[in-house]
């Protein structure tokens, strides 16, 4: 199991076929929802389903859950059935405020002392999906040791923006742009929104490239086909990781000569380059490519 969370793929909790089978295609995250997929009628069946799938047949990869908003009749049934089954991490959908992560975290600190699990080893994810949300971003990423990474929730944004869809996305740029800056300012992962339209390779591709122009450093996906693609764009390439060994030897060389210049292809070297290299490098060793 790699270290990364190129691809957090959602897969319905009361679907049966689709959990067995989300495996097959490699994500490096599988998150179980109970949330949008699952009607009102299905919920605790979802949670069942989903507890009996853990305990029975765990999957190889991250797991997370993606339980329903905390001002819902199910929450607190989600978040007590859940934590006992150690999901890397619980999404939170609809976080507004620092204080929706704060009551969370005490919830699942609560349950953890309940079934014995270590404090504190079952992170949270926080979809922001209103614009309040977006304007308190930083405080929502910063709320708790807890938190993992937020990622915008496109489609119910733009209905709370009163937004037009585009096929660009030229209307949600702003949200993913301050929801980029303040996962990295808070020391979180920035967790790229879900494309909905699965019949256009073409525009998931320009989405993810933008997307990591960004910042961000991975997608939620809701299709299969989805996900090799962020796994392809995302990975650096053969090319990406000997430029990355060319600038840390000749930065390594510059020290050893004491030299305070030094430059690669006419490129001076400079520390946020050396950092970027070691950034490609190390990604790529976390997707288990030879480095």
């Amino acid at each position: 199991m790699n270290s990364l969370y190129r691809t957090m793929f959602f897969v319905p909790g009361n679907d049966p076929k689709k959990i067995v089978g989300a495996e097959i295609y490699q994500p490096d995250c599988i998150i179980y929802d109970l949330e949008d997929s699952v009607s009102v009628f299905e919920k605790d069946s979802a949670r069942i389903l989903v507890e009996y799938a853990l305990r029975c047949n765990r999957p190889n990869c991250r797991v997370g859950i993606r339980i329903n908003q905390a001002d819902s009749p199910y929450y607190k049934q989600d978040v007590c059935s859940m934590v006992p089954l150690k999901p890397d991490f619980l999404r939170l959908p609809k976080a507004e405020t620092a204080e929706d992560i704060k009551n969370l975290d005490s919830f699942i600190t609560e349950i953890e002392e309940q079934n014995a699990i270590e404090a504190g080893s079952i992170k949270i994810v926080a979809s922001i999906e209103t614009a309040l949300g977006v304007i308190n971003s930083y405080n929502i990423a910063s709320a708790s040791t807890r938190m993992l990474a937020i990622g915008l929730g496109a489609e119910d944004f733009r209905t709370d923006m009163r937004m037009e869809r585009s096929e660009t996305g030229a209307e949600i740029l702003f949200a993913r742009n301050m929801i980029a800056l303040n996962a990295h300012a808070a020391g979180i992962t920035a967790m790229d929104y879900v494309y909905s339209n699965i019949k256009n390779d073409d525009g998931f591709r320009e989405d993810v490239r933008l997307g990591k122009q960004l910042g961000y450093t991975g997608k939620s996906v809701v299709h299969p086909n989805q996900i090799a693609i962020v796994h392809e764009m995302y990975t650096p390439t053969e090319k990406a990781i000997n430029d990355a060994k060319e600038i840390l030897n000749a930065y390594e060389e510059a020290l050893k000569n004491a030299s305070g210049v030094t430059a690669v292809n006419g490129k001076m070297i400079d520390k946020p380059m050396v950092t970027r290299a070691m950034s490609v490098l190390s990604y790529a060793k976390a997707a288990g490519m030879e480095v």
